[in-house]
């Protein structure tokens, strides 16, 4: 008897964590001195030490000059990179010289399961761009007018707003309970991303100027998913206005490309396994529980706040308002929620979020295609709520105390807009936040302070966006049924 694929997404999940967990353990340390034979050109000596939370490279050049880098996840090194992927933006060469010469075992293993990961996030990136171009113009076309689009766009960006802003404030309860800047013994870090010199007036203005492709072909080649979604929004409901065979044509062409583009999605679903567990050894194998340690409370808070708005907050508004059982919906969705959790990434999941909504959940298409590509671009449930969180974390260290109820409520406003312009991959809720940070005066380098522990929180939040998104079809579905303009939803 075969597994459900959640149970396989599950286990393969399970196992890459305990693989990586052990490697992390027992091989996640090495100490190298380099032979004279095998230096790069210009070093007379070069030694690496490599543990997941402290990698030091030491080094003498012919001239006679000494240097040293270091990587120092528990940020007690001064002017240490948080990550080696920082490492490798500001010292390439010097990141270059670890990758060949002296990694641990733990991290050539984790580094090969994460190209293996990565191919599987290409196969759903490949699909994601003509699935949601197919499926937005037959949900679209098939709703038959005008009047029945605006009143489901005015009801799933009504569900977006609300959830953002309960999420929020969930987060905003919760950093002011833990108060884990003034619990932890986190110190601020010396370096960190260069200021973005962007208002939050510029970034909404961009946002606009975004959904207006000068070139929709170049939009789909560089896979710009607002510009995408806007002008395939623009194509349907003008096809749909001028109506006859015209219409009929659209609709049919969008409905042969979005039946191949299923089937294609379900053929890279069954991979889904693999990939997840790659992607989960990966991230145990290279992160070391010290860095967890140093930022005890932070990760708690964060944490705590996602569990509550997931399990807590939007159960209810299913219960309640989409009239479903929650505990029976988030099984249909665990395929994707698993997938979220392991990519952490929104877009690179959203064809399989698309799948277990019609095929598990019994979502209507004409709902599904027109809410989740829409979600997965502006619905960042997750990483709204993680940024209001971080920048008041980030505050209470820098002030060592709680900031004022009003730069409070310009970090939730703020956090509110910057996480729609926020892109569905991984880590893009840095970029956002470093305009909350200028909002509210505090300083942009303090950011480096997180870093070394985002990619696991990146992974909670990406999945309360995808399970978000999810509800908001449910909910959407419903109010659509109530209004009689679907059929009730099959049983």
């Amino acid at each position: 008897m075969k597994l459900a694929l959640h149970w396989q997404i599950a286990i393969g999940m399970l196992t890459g964590a305990v693989v990586g967990v052990s490697l992390n353990l027992l091989a996640g340390t090495r100490e190298t001195t380099v032979a004279a034979a095998r230096l790069p050109a210009g070093l007379t000596t070069l030694t690496i030490s490599d543990s997941p939370n402290h990698v030091r490279l030491t080094w003498t050049t012919t001239d006679g000059n000494s240097g040293e880098a270091v990587v120092d996840g528990t940020r007690q090194t001064v002017g240490a990179t948080a990550t080696v992927d920082e490492l490798a933006r500001t010292q390439p060469e010097v990141a270059d010289w670890l990758h060949r010469l002296g990694r641990s075992p733990a991290r050539v293993v984790g580094e090969a399961a994460q190209k293996v990961g990565n191919l599987f996030l290409r196969l759903l990136q490949m699909v994601a761009v003509p699935l949601i171009i197919t499926s937005l113009i037959c949900g679209v076309t098939g709703l038959g007018d005008a009047a029945s689009l605006g009143g489901m766009f005015l009801r799933t960006v009504l569900y977006y707003a609300a959830t953002s802003a309960a999420a929020i404030t969930v987060g905003l309860l919760a950093v002011n309970i833990f108060r884990p800047g003034l619990t932890g013994t986190a110190a601020p870090a010396a370096t960190g991303p260069a200021p973005s010199g962007h208002s939050l007036g510029d970034l909404l203005f961009e946002q606009v100027e975004r959904m207006i492709p000068t070139n929709p072909i170049a939009a789909i080649a560089e896979s710009n998913f607002l510009s995408i979604i806007a002008f395939t929004l623009a194509f349907a409901i003008f096809a749909v206005i001028v109506g006859g065979k015209t219409l009929a044509a659209v609709r049919a062409a969008a409905e042969a490309g979005f039946e191949v583009m299923m089937a294609m999605t379900m053929a890279i679903i069954a991979l889904a396994p693999l990939g997840v567990l790659c992607l989960m050894l990966f991230v145990t194998a290279t992160q070391g529980p010290a860095v967890f340690a140093s930022l005890f409370w932070y990760l708690l808070t964060v944490v705590v706040a996602l569990a509550t708005h997931a399990l807590i907050v939007l159960p209810l508004i299913l219960r309640f308002v989409a009239r479903r059982d929650p505990f029976a919906y988030a099984r249909a969705m665990s395929p994707a929620l698993l997938t979220a959790f392991s990519s952490a990434s929104s877009n690179g999941t959203l064809p399989l979020t698309m799948a277990c909504v019609e095929n598990r959940a019994s979502i209507d298409n004409k709902v599904s295609s027109f809410v989740l590509p829409l979600g997965a671009t502006i619905n960042m449930d997750g990483t709204a709520l993680y940024e209001a969180v971080a920048v008041l974390f980030i505050g209470q260290l820098y002030h060592g105390g709680v900031l004022p109820l009003e730069q409070q409520l310009i970090v939730a406003f703020t956090a509110l807009l910057a996480s729609v312009g926020a892109a569905g991959i991984p880590h893009a809720g840095l970029v956002m936040m470093v305009v909350i940070l200028q909002a509210v005066g505090l300083p942009v380098e303090m950011q480096a302070i997180i870093l070394a522990v985002d990619r696991v929180l990146d992974m909670c939040r990406t999945s309360v966006n995808v399970w978000s998104d999810s509800c908001g079809c449910a909910v959407v579905a419903a109010l659509e049924q109530r209004a009689g303009v679907l059929s009730d939803r099959p049983t």
